[in-house]
């Protein structure tokens, strides 16, 4: 230990961490409440379906997808059981390598994925998308690659654009 003083925040600096605590506190739950009520999903569940649906061939190597949830794969494997328990995900061994399993949506995945799509981004507009405007947005994308770039320089969304 040293005898620098602590880099104290600003007044400036401790509203905007108090907000950003705020926001990462509240908002999975009132994004997750429906979803719990609709069909006993988590966010991350949800997270899951969506990212398989719609990835090419709605199935992905589970290192993959634990990149685009943003998981360790013990705990993704933990959710992906309990998923394939409920009949929502199939894992099997990838067609190219069978050093990889491959997690992939089912039809009945895909069916509860449509029918909760129309709600859940109803509320993700209600809580984040209503309350800002154009610039908000523009703003909060490039903060959030910013902060994800500071905690995870390979992280999935800072890859460049798949172009189809």
């Amino acid at each position: 230990m040293t005898d620098m003083e602590p880099r104290w925040l600003n007044g400036q600096e401790r509203a905007a961490w108090l907000a950003l605590l705020s926001v990462t506190t509240l908002l999975p739950g009132a994004i997750e409440a429906p979803l719990q009520q609709a069909a006993k999903l988590s966010l991350f569940e949800y997270n899951v379906l969506a990212m398989l649906s719609e990835a090419d061939g709605e199935a992905l190597p589970m290192s993959e997808l634990a990149a685009r949830t943003t998981a360790s794969l013990s705990r993704l494997s933990h959710v992906v059981k309990k998923l394939q328990a409920r009949g929502l995900v199939q894992r099997s061994v990838h067609a190219d390598d069978a050093r990889v399993t491959e997690a992939a949506i089912t039809g009945g995945g895909m069916a509860l994925i449509r029918e909760l799509a129309p709600g859940h981004v109803e509320t993700v507009r209600e809580f984040v998308f209503d309350q800002l405007d154009g610039e908000d947005v523009a703003d909060l994308a490039r903060i959030g690659r910013k902060l994800v770039r500071g905690l995870d320089g390979a992280h999935w969304t800072l890859r460049p654009a798949e172009r189809s």
